[in-house]
């Protein structure tokens, strides 16, 4: 069985009350749990690009937490509430990727936890691989 390890960083608070895990190392697999951009997006009002930058920051902080790098994100679900976001989610998924790009869903939900939350995401690494590294 492999062992499974719970990853923490200062820079991706997890309450204490939390009943979740935000990232979960089991073997060479990284799994987070879906990430938003709260507390910002309470902070400031954020557009959705804004907030995707966020939600990206918070996941890059968790895989290298993990032992990897933004090489080891194969898949994220991404959950918008507005369908129309999809340019803007992808500007900022650019801004953060280089082809050969993560594998990706995007999904339209009719709301998520607060309400001026506008993008969710799951991300999905591996340890052992990097994508920057992929034959094209």
């Amino acid at each position: 069985m492999p062992a499974v390890r719970h990853v923490q960083t200062d820079k991706v608070a997890e309450s204490a009350a939390a009943t979740w895990s935000n990232c979960l190392v089991i073997g060479n697999e990284v799994a987070m749990s879906g990430m938003t951009a709260h507390p910002a997006s309470r902070q400031a009002s954020l557009d959705t690009y804004a907030q995707t930058l966020v939600v990206l920051g918070k996941i890059r902080d968790l895989v290298e937490a993990a032992g990897g790098t933004l090489g080891s994100i194969y898949k994220l679900v991404i959950y918008v509430k507005d369908i129309d976001d999809k340019d803007e989610v992808g500007r900022a998924r650019r801004a953060f990727f280089k082809a050969p790009y993560p594998c990706s869903t995007l999904v339209e939900v009719s709301g998520l936890v607060f309400p001026e939350l506008t993008v969710e995401i799951d991300a999905f690494a591996r340890l052992d691989i990097d994508l920057q590294q992929a034959v094209v």
